[in-house]
């Protein structure tokens, strides 16, 4: 896990250095699926009456049409859209699209039907046959796939994975004989790129473009020793690895969230990151909370290392542990190490079980007291016991993690955990004390127990495919890196707050059951745990309106903060003056949420950017707080063109029978909503 340090204006600058790195180089304010749907994911057939109204993919095999002079594709797709029913659910009578046609090897096209429909299409002549599809889906480092990233098709495949894209990383360094950054068909970096590669001829390649060693009083290329730096980059941008597992665990293929880009790899004495911290779930907790930051709180995913202990009166628990001997099943003495009343013994800290009969027994450990679950098990085991239970403790509550421990405490690899996504407890939460009038963590991804690349191998073994699962907000940091870079590459033009807009503005509330997603203690996350909520990679790819902030509009953001014309100048790399602007409060600026300190009414405005259908409308839906009243002028927005760009107000008032007391917080939405799309973002109030 990474190390975080108090959030202030140096360590801003260096961050500052690291995300400019990632967007081709620009002054930038953010560090770079459909929802997911049960039905979707399965292979069987909708045939209730439930589903009747629901879409699925068809292969449509039809009969092949009759030689012309004039037969040309344009001619074959023509008659395959005679099939077409005209959709019964559209209100202007618009034909089906479709999604694929084919022309060589059959006949026929792939094209989104009810049953209803295609009981239609049926009954025309040359209909053939439908088949629903199946999704054969490869077990990767597993996050893309749970993030609906899928190799050969949707938006992954639409972004060209990333390709053209640079992403900068600043940890502690890399490992570059990794096949995760191997060169291998990547093509040339882009011609703008001017950055140095300190590795040899033969490790600086096409993937692994700039490589520098930053670290004062020493000398050489970055090579990551600690495995850090090599598994938040594998993370982001590793090329595709067949065969990869941790010590038997999570085998199956492993990629990085935009395989194609291009990577920079840089290494400081202080490790640098947009990830919101791991100290939580203590309230104000988080780190890296500036506006131009992407802060990125950490979640599960529906995969578990499971590890089951079944005690003797026939009671099962379940736990997580990537250490998983085989046919481990004996009977065993149970014994809590902190029984004999000692605080040091009960976290098996060390040395604190010398000499106390724990031979050839299982051991309970509390977690925390400062001592590390590793470190745990090996006073464990130099204690004589041969097994360990980790019990967590309250603040951590249901939130558990895989680990390589050095002796028994697993057994299994599941996946499909409907309960996923939840925050995980370690994520640090907000409010921000920095700046409090901005919602942080921005968002929730993918940072518990994740498959990465690492530079040695766990077992021994000496392969050089070698990778490590380990969990922390560094873990979720870069997913969100490399889903920024696939939208980058798929939508060049957009600004980094554009394409930070679209991740918060699109992002999921709930788990794969449906519910809420839950916090550690199995009850419904607050925004100050999940920002705007899960990351939904292929929807934040087409959000229809976006909340573009210019680099010049952070400015008087900053000077409302107080920060000195020296300071402000620094980050803005130009002489400033405050005195020179129109100084704006936090609520002011032009974020994808809205943070307010409610006593007297208060009003805010925002800039809504069209990046969806040149004519498309919106209207406004509100989820007020509890106690809260809300209203939005106007209640309706009218684009006729892309980029278009209109201004709504929103004004929050105390309801006058709301019983708010001074001090507590409330919670709600504010939702634009077209036939489309819908662009939410989340309001979080403080009564005064």
């Amino acid at each position: 896990m990474e190390s975080n340090k108090k959030c202030g204006l140096l360590q801003t600058m260096a961050v500052f250095f690291l995300l400019t790195i990632i967007s081709f180089l620009s002054f930038i304010p953010s560090i770079a699926s459909q929802h997911y749907d049960p039905i979707a994911h399965s292979n069987i057939p909708l045939s209730s009456e439930s589903a009747k109204g629901i879409e699925q993919t068809y292969i449509v095999h039809v009969r092949p049409q009759e030689s012309t002079v004039s037969g040309t594709k344009e001619n074959g797709d023509d008659y395959y859209r005679s099939f077409l029913p005209l959709s019964i659910a559209s209100s202007d009578d618009s034909p089906k699209q479709i999604i694929h046609s084919y022309h060589n090897v059959i006949s026929g096209f792939a094209v989104k039907l009810t049953e209803e429909e295609l009981k239609i299409m049926e009954k025309k002549d040359g209909f053939l046959s439908a088949t629903p599809e199946k999704k054969f889906q490869l077990h990767t480092t597993h996050t893309p796939d749970f993030l609906g990233l899928h190799l050969n098709l949707g938006f992954w495949k639409q972004s060209n994975f990333g390709k053209g894209v640079i992403i900068g990383v600043v940890d502690s360094g890399v490992f570059p004989s990794h096949p995760s950054f191997s060169g291998e068909g990547m093509p040339p970096p882009p011609a703008k790129w001017k950055g140095q590669c300190e590795f040899n001829v033969t490790e600086c390649n096409n993937k692994i473009i700039g490589a520098r060693n930053l670290v004062n009083g020493t000398s050489g290329p970055p090579i990551d020793v600690q495995g850090h730096g090599s598994h938040t980059a594998s993370t982001a941008a590793g090329r595709v690895v067949k065969n990869a597992d941790v010590l038997g665990n999570a085998f199956g293929t492993a990629a990085g969230m935009a395989p194609h880009a291009h990577l920079a790899i840089y290494r400081k004495e202080s490790f640098v990151s947009c990830s919101a911290g791991n100290h939580g779930p203590l309230a104000s907790s988080l780190h890296n909370d500036a506006p131009w930051i992407l802060t990125v709180g950490a979640s599960t995913m529906d995969r578990e290392i499971r590890a089951t202990v079944k005690l003797g009166n026939g009671e099962e628990f379940d736990g997580e542990s990537l250490f998983q001997p085989k046919k481990f099943t004996f009977t065993l003495p149970l014994v809590y190490a902190g029984a004999n009343g000692n605080p040091e013994s009960a976290v098996c800290a060390k040395g604190s079980l010398n000499g106390t009969g724990f031979k050839g027994k299982i051991v309970v450990c509390e977690r925390g007291g400062g001592v590390g679950q590793i470190d745990k098990g090996i006073e464990v085991q130099n204690a004589g016991g041969v097994a360990m239970i980790l019990a967590n403790d309250e603040s951590n509550a249901f939130s558990i993690d895989a680990r390589a421990h050095v002796l028994p405490a697993s057994h299994g690899t599941v996946i499909g955990s409907a309960s996923a996504p939840a925050v995980s407890s370690f994520s640090s939460r907000g409010p921000s004390i920095t700046s409090p009038g901005i919602l942080k963590p921005d968002i929730i991804g993918p940072g518990v127990s994740i498959l990465a690349a690492w530079p040695f191998s766990l077992d021994n073994s000496g392969s050089t495919s070698t990778f490590n699962i380990i969990s922390g907000t560094s873990m979720s940091c870069p997913h969100l890196s490399g889903v920024a870079a696939l939208i980058k590459s798929a939508h060049p033009d957009w600004s980094p707050a554009a394409i930070k807009s679209a991740i918060m503005t699109t992002a999921d509330l709930h788990n794969l059951k449906g519910k809420r997603i839950f916090n550690q203690l199995l009850q419904p996350a607050d925004l100050f745990a999940t920002g705007s909520g899960h990351v939904n990679p292929t929807r934040a790819n087409d959000p229809g309106l976006v909340y573009d902030i210019q680099p010049s509009d952070y400015i008087p953001y900053l000077c409302g903060l107080g920060y000195t014309d020296t300071q402000v100048g620094i980050l803005a790399r130009q002489t400033i003056k405050c005195a020179d602007y129109h100084s704006i409060s936090e609520g002011e600026l032009n974020y994808p949420s809205f943070t307010v300190k409610l006593g007297t009414s208060q009003t805010f405005s925002r800039t809504l950017t069209n990046v969806g259908d040149a004519h498309s409308t919106y209207t406004i839906d509100i989820y007020a707080p509890k106690g809260v009243y809300a209203k939005v002028d106007p209640e309706m927005l009218y684009f006729t063109e892309v980029n278009q760009k209109l201004v709504y107000s929103v004004t929050f008032a105390q309801a006058v029978d709301g019983g708010a007391q001074s001090g507590s917080f409330a919670q709600g939405f504010l939702k634009w909503v077209s036939r489309k799309h819908f662009v939410r973002s989340p309001i979080s109030i403080t009564f005064e």
